[in-house]
């Protein structure tokens, strides 16, 4: 059976439906289609699709979210591709595009985010578990939301996902709406992922820098480093997965910032 979607860029595809053949270009998706219950269905993945790993073991790996293979892609025949915008090349997606349905997404907030899950359960006729997946993911951030405020986190933040140039996560992102609902203001006030000096950032105040796990690898000897820049500031390691991951990782992320929340009170 045919059936049109519409995906979050406003380009309208005809897929086969349901789909059989998924080639998934984005980490944080490739889990929620597992996670939906999509084992035979997804044929190829990114070399960052690294949840779950076994899953991540057994499937073709069509190059990375940046640089696709794309002869290899021909070859596997998908009858669905789900990227998006920001984690993938539009020059890539507009070549596959040109033989296979690809659905995109396009996501700032947790709101955002949900709605793709729903949308995505739709494309691959999951729709009762992506409905419930939603369910834990609405009520367990409704609770981190009244946590935060019972508590009266009001922390001034930078985070930072790169270094050498420091880069930042800012305004309009992912991030800057989890960090929001966790109780803290971002002190970045420029859109997307902006550079920064350490003393730049010393300038602005802020009472806690988060040091990502990815892009950059963050660990403890950058603490060091950044605290002698910084001496006010409170500096952790966090796990960017849980900051930056808008699929079904967000049920695991909830216990996450339970235990984040704690060590801000």
């Amino acid at each position: 059976m045919q059936k049109s979607f519409t995906d979050q860029m406003g380009r309208e595809l005809t897929i086969n439906f349901p789909p059989k053949r998924i080639i998934s270009v984005v980490p944080s998706q490739t889990e929620l289609l597992f996670d939906l219950g999509l084992d035979n269905e997804v044929i190829g993945l990114t070399k960052f699709c690294i949840h779950p790993i076994e899953k991540f073991a057994e499937r073709t790996k069509v190059g990375g979210t940046k640089k696709l293979n794309i002869d290899l892609i021909k070859d596997l025949k998908p009858d669905l591709i789900i990227g998006n915008k920001e984690e993938n090349t539009q020059s890539d997606i507009e070549e596959i595009a040109a033989y296979f349905p690809v659905w995109m997404s396009d996501i700032f907030t947790l709101d955002d985010a949900m709605k793709t899950i729903g949308q995505i359960g739709a494309l691959v006729d999951r729709e009762p578990e992506a409905s419930y997946l939603n369910h834990l993911i609405s009520a367990g951030f409704n609770d981190l939301k009244t946590l935060a405020l019972q508590h009266q986190i009001d922390k001034k933040v930078a985070y930072l996902i790169w270094r050498n140039p420091y880069m930042t996560a800012g305004k309009n992102t992912f991030i800057n709406d989890i960090l929001f609902i966790n109780g803290m203001t971002n002190v970045i006030k420029q859109d997307r992922y902006p550079s920064v000096t350490l003393a730049e950032l010393k300038t602005l105040n802020c009472e806690l820098i988060l040091l990502s796990s990815e892009p950059y690898p963050f660990g403890e000897k950058h603490i060091k480093e950044i605290q002698a820049a910084i001496p006010n500031a409170k500096i952790m390691l966090v796990d960017g997965e849980m900051f930056s991951w808008y699929g079904s990782r967000l049920v695991k992320a909830v216990q996450y910032f339970f235990e984040f929340q704690k060590e801000l009170y």
